[in-house]
């Protein structure tokens, strides 16, 4: 898969999930590169902090996990910004470590609504705007998790594992012109991954780092990658 040029002709990109980590770096790196931006997350303190180092920002307050409020982040996004060419589906959450069996219920039903059903809801609030403008690619962040198991992280291997097949599913339905990708963003290190690995995740480069590579590659991908499991390099 090639990566494009971060100068390359002005796009309209959707994320979710903006503020803090992969997300708010990659908001931050389309910006520079003079891409229309519009981006949601649960915080609105952090928003406010993004909006200061990112004023050109389109940034609503939004959980992905609320339909209806998805609807009317994507209505306002369409109004003001157009039908996407690149959404990004990048908000999840990761749960406290332990078995599978002592995960309470409570916290693994909230990631599903947040890490799946979200991506769903955005994906319904958005697709249909691109598919009548007649292109557009949907990202929808993975894992290496998604493609692997490993103990005490069963309930974000159960999301991810589904965010492929999802994913899969709708690069099968989408008409010509479109594509829809899952995307593994490799091993990072934010406060999801210290939430796992602690100090281990020190060891990784961080989310800044990662969006200058992760940005142009992203944008690189196109309906000839319709359906694939993408790793950045």
């Amino acid at each position: 898969m090639s990566g494009a040029a971060m100068d390359e002709p002005r796009r309209t990109i959707v994320i979710t999930g903006v503020s803090r980590g992969l997300g708010a770096a990659l908001l931050e790196r389309f910006i520079e590169a003079g891409h229309a931006v519009a981006g949601c997350a649960r915080s609105s303190n952090a928003l406010e902090k993004l909006a200061a180092r990112c004023p050109d920002a389109l940034l609503e307050t939004c959980d992905v996990a609320d339909a209806n409020a998805v609807e009317s982040f994507a209505r306002s996004a369409v109004e003001r910004l157009g039908a996407p060419d690149l959404l990004i589906n990048n908000a999840a959450l990761m749960n406290d470590l332990a078995p599978l069996w002592e995960v309470p219920a409570e916290e693994f039903d909230r990631m599903m609504a947040v890490n799946v059903s979200g991506t769903a809801n955005v994906v319904r609030a958005f697709l249909p705007a691109m598919i009548a403008r007649g292109r557009g690619v949907v990202v929808n962040l993975s894992s290496g998790w998604g493609r692997s198991t490993a103990p005490e992280v069963g309930p974000y291997c159960a999301t991810k594992w589904a965010i492929e097949g999802f994913t899969g599913s709708l690069a099968d339905e989408l008409p010509d012109g479109l594509a829809a990708v899952a995307l593994n963003p490799g091993v990072i290190d934010t406060e999801m991954l210290r939430k796992c690995w602690a100090e281990g995740a020190s060891a990784h480069e961080g989310a800044d780092a990662w969006s200058r590579r992760a940005a142009p590659f992203i944008l690189g991908l196109g309906v000839a990658e319709n359906g694939a499991q993408a790793t950045v390099p």
